[in-house]
């Protein structure tokens, strides 16, 4: 069974940044593309990022240029630092794992529970 793991989040100023991590067990971690997902309060789920292990990345147009996705298969754990945050950016954080690029969440099979960011202005 694969199980995803998030961690790293937490209360900063705006400008700040942070450092989220999402270990995985169970699985074949090389196999799996990885992506970052957040949701708001009163919002639907929305694509952050993604990377598969042949090299691929791609994120979305409103964190381009501040957030930076990357994975160590060594350790069975993708990243996502985030930097120049914004009030904006306040939400639930999730880690998702699966065997397609997609930036719907149909396209994933495997979710984390979340971890919270808040950013304050």
């Amino acid at each position: 069974q694969v199980q995803l793991v998030e961690s790293g989040g937490g209360l900063v100023q705006a400008g700040g940044s942070l450092r989220l991590s999402c270990a995985v067990s169970g699985g074949t971690f090389s196999n799996y593309i990885m992506g970052w997902f957040r949701q708001a309060p009163g919002k639907e789920r929305e694509f952050v990022a993604l990377n598969w292990s042949g090299g691929i990345t791609n994120s979305a147009d409103s964190v381009k240029g501040r957030f930076t996705i990357s994975r160590d298969n060594a350790k069975n754990t993708v990243f996502l630092q985030m930097n120049n945050l914004k009030p904006e950016d306040t939400a639930v954080y999730l880690c998702a794992a699966g065997p397609r690029m997609g930036v719907t969440t149909v396209s994933w099979v495997y979710w984390g529970q979340g971890t919270q960011v808040t950013v304050s202005s």
